[in-house]
């Protein structure tokens, strides 16, 4: 039997066949969030309130879209282009710095 290889994320595109796409919900890679912008999908939107983070970064790693970037030690506001708005962020926050709000849309 002629077994096809299945694409990694990167690899998909319009001309692929059914044949070699992973079986649905199946996450075969990491890092596949920042291949697709997925902003749009939210209702509601995480706002970091900078003077109430103490930048334990509790939220980090409990983001699945890996939309809360690091630098030097220090949380920085969200990368909105990648947040699904699911609400992590906000119920593993213990000092109330992430508050969730109805996303308004322009």
């Amino acid at each position: 039997m002629n077994k096809t290889v299945k694409k990694s994320a990167a690899e998909i595109n319009e001309r692929i066949t059914w044949q070699e796409i992973t079986t649905g919900a199946e996450i075969c890679e990491g890092g596949t969030s920042k291949l697709v912008n997925t902003g749009d999908w939210r209702v509601k939107v995480p706002v970091f309130i900078g003077e109430k983070c103490k930048h334990c970064m509790l939220c980090v790693p409990f983001c699945p879209d890996s939309s809360i970037p690091v630098k030097d030690g220090r949380r920085l506001d969200f990368d909105l282009m990648h947040c699904k708005g699911c609400g992590v962020c906000v119920k593993v926050c213990p000092f109330g710095a992430i508050d969730f709000v109805k996303e308004e849309r322009k």
